[in-house]
């Protein structure tokens, strides 16, 4: 029997860096299934945020805790939260050369599961997966965001969502340097794992724009390191029509 706790839970989140607070008192909660996107203008904290919810040891939690079905997970590494089911779509991926795109994924979803997935049962996997999202199966043999356009890194970060199927995705501003074209397929890409999976979804970004193509059930504008309004869907138009400083108050 479920209880009444979200799946992720941030409870009154302060955060330093080099003795700098940036987060002040942020309290936030994604659940299963559902699109929460967190928007704020340069400097809010947005980024600094998705980073602590992985567990980067350059950010300094001084208050406050994260809870992960139903697990504090406030100092756990960030290999611990992802065998959890926690994900991180960054926003500017590594290269990693030498490295397939193939190779890269199949350890990573061993380091997943307690028994191991064979190569060959891996392949047929990762050919499910990218059928799925409507990507060459060339793609795969590639040196790991080595030479990819900013489009293709966000792709291949959607082909990591769909192949460990995270229970929650933070997709840290993933709609940055991308044309209108790589814009709808990494959108149809996200929205296509929420149905499939059910996973929960929290999208950072700037812009409005890729909230055209996936509609969130919830916003929250984050300014100054704290959530300045939370409201649906048509809080972001309201931004993008009016900006940040005519939407500083909390609503519904």
């Amino acid at each position: 029997m479920k209880n009444n706790m979200a799946d992720l839970e941030i409870k009154n989140l302060h955060v330093t860096v080099n003795g700098k607070e940036i987060l002040r008192g942020v309290n936030l909660e994604v659940n299963k299934g559902e699109i929460i996107a967190l928007m704020g203008p340069n400097g809010s904290g947005k980024s600094t945020l998705a980073n602590v919810l992985m567990g980067n040891p350059d950010y300094e939690i001084t208050q406050g805790k994260i809870i992960f079905k139903d697990k504090d997970i406030t100092n756990m590494s960030p290999t611990e939260r992802a065998k959890l089911g926690l994900f991180l779509s960054f926003q500017y991926p590594s290269e990693i050369p030498g490295v397939s795109v193939a190779n890269f994924l199949r350890t990573a979803l061993n380091s997943r599961r307690r028994d191991k997935i064979s190569v060959l049962e891996f392949r047929d996997l990762l050919k499910e997966k990218m059928k799925l999202l409507n990507m060459k199966e060339s793609f795969a043999g590639r040196y790991l965001n080595e030479g990819f356009s900013g489009g293709e890194k966000k792709k291949n970060e959607i082909l990591q969502m769909a192949v460990l199927e995270p229970e929650i995705s933070i997709i840290d501003e993933n709609d940055s340097g991308l044309d209108v074209d790589a814009l709808r397929i990494v959108s149809n890409g996200i929205n296509l794992l929420k149905e499939k999976t059910g996973m929960g979804v929290l999208i950072i970004t700037h812009y409005n724009r890729i909230l055209k193509y996936i509609k969130p059930d919830k916003v929250v504008v984050l300014k100054e390191g704290a959530i300045s309004n939370v409201g649906d869907h048509e809080l972001a138009t309201r931004i993008e029509e009016e900006g940040y400083e005519g939407n500083i108050m909390i609503g519904g």
